[in-house]
């Protein structure tokens, strides 16, 4: 069953006027950038199709991007991989949120965040744990925030080749793995990730 807006409704029917969906792409990968946005919809002009990102086809995601980035308030934001490995990806995670919630055209009056583990914000929050399949605005959000990121990943293969980045986008697959034990990790690579930290010279496995 796809997202539906029933859990912005029943916000608006709160007296929230502004609902935002918000959520992240990039958690898991050994390498790039993590992604969040931050989207509100409008009722009377919603793109048809939107569905949880990892539903939809590529070029369905593409084609659903630019459909909503030109119907609705979007903010987007990311957090480097430097920051990763200082602060953790847990509080990653929650700063990229603020930031994509900080980057929208208006406040929200209340933000829908995807998961269980919502960040501090100058408005509301309300977790809802497999929002991506549940609200539209987060499904919105989800689509937003992996095309965004996939874009990044496509020009990281560029600056570090032999990595396969536009086909993994950093996860740790099979053909990832065996890159970073060739080639040893790039400068794109999360050193706070345990197989990129035990992929670089003189690391030992305690």
């Amino acid at each position: 069953m796809p997202p539906t807006f029933e859990f912005e409704q029943m916000m608006l029917q709160q007296g929230h006027r502004l609902v935002a969906g918000v959520d992240e792409a990039g958690r898991g990968p050994l390498a790039g950038p993590l992604v969040a946005a931050a989207v509100i919809l409008d009722p009377g002009s919603m793109p048809e199709g939107v569905d949880d990102s990892k539903a939809l086809k590529p070029e369905q995601r593409a084609a659903l991007f630019e459909a909503i980035l030109d119907c609705a308030e979007v903010g987007i934001a990311t957090v480097s991989v430097a920051e990763i490995d200082r602060i953790n990806i847990r509080q990653a995670t929650l700063l990229a949120m603020r930031r994509a919630v900080a980057a929208l055209p208006r406040r929200p009056c209340v933000a829908l965040i995807d998961g269980n583990d919502p960040p501090a914000l100058s408005c509301a929050t309300s977790a809802i744990i497999g929002g991506d399949g549940l609200s539209l605005s987060i499904a919105a959000a989800s689509i937003v925030a992996k095309v965004f990121r996939d874009a990044i990943m496509r020009r990281l293969e560029a600056a570090h080749p032999g990595y396969g980045f536009s086909a993994h986008k950093g996860y740790g697959t099979k053909a990832h793995l065996a890159a970073l034990a060739r080639l040893g990790p790039s400068a794109a690579h999360r050193t706070s990730f345990a197989p990129v930290r035990l992929s670089l010279p003189g690391a030992v496995l305690i």
